[in-house]
C-alpha cells in the first residue's frame, strides 16, 4: 500500500481534517485533529509555532496520521500514515501550498489569518510516509 495508490487519494480527497500523533519528550503521544492537504508523495499540514506538538516533531520528527470514517451502512473505512515531518521554508512551493489551504478551507482559513497570508508565527510541515495501511476502501 502506498499514498500513491488511487483509492487512499480518493479517500483523503474526501476527508477536511485528520488526528495527528506525535511522540512527547517522555514518549507518550499526542493525538491533536489538523487541516491538511495531501498529494500522492505526501501530507501538508500548518501549525502555530511553539505549540506542544510543532515542539515534539522539532525534537522527534516521527508521526502517526489517522483518518477513518463511517459509511451509511454502517462500514468502516480508514488510512493510517506513519512518516516523518519536515518543515518547509518559504520558497514557491511552500506559497503554492498556501494557496491550496486557502482553496480548501475558504473561507475559514482567511476568517483565521485575518488575510490571505499565513502568518509570520505558523509553520508548514510534509509528512514523508514510510509506511501506509488502508481498510474499507
Amino acid at each position: 500500500m502506498s499514498l500513491t495508490d488511487a483509492a487512499v487519494q480518493r479517500y483523503l480527497s474526501t476527508k477536511e481534517v485528520v488526528v495527528l500523533a506525535t511522540l512527547q519528550a517522555d514518549g507518550a503521544p499526542l493525538a491533536m485533529p489538523m487541516w491538511f492537504l495531501h498529494d500522492p508523495a505526501s501530507l501538508t499540514m500548518i501549525s502555530v509555532d511553539g505549540l506542544q506538538k510543532v515542539k515534539n516533531l522539532r525534537r522527534d520528527p516521527r508521526v502517526s496520521v489517522a483518518a477513518e470514517s463511517v459509511g451509511a451502512n454502517k462500514e468502516i473505512s480508514g488510512v493510517i500514515v506513519q512518516g516523518r515531518a519536515e518543515f518547509l521554508q518559504d520558497t514557491p512551493e511552500r506559497r503554492a501550498l498556501v494557496e491550496r489551504f486557502l482553496a480548501k478551507y475558504h473561507p475559514r482559513l482567511e476568517k483565521l489569518w485575518g488575510g490571505r497570508s499565513m502568518p509570520p508565527n505558523r509553520v508548514m510541515f510534509r509528512i514523508v510516509p514510510s509506511k501506509i495501511r488502508s481498510w474499507g476502501l
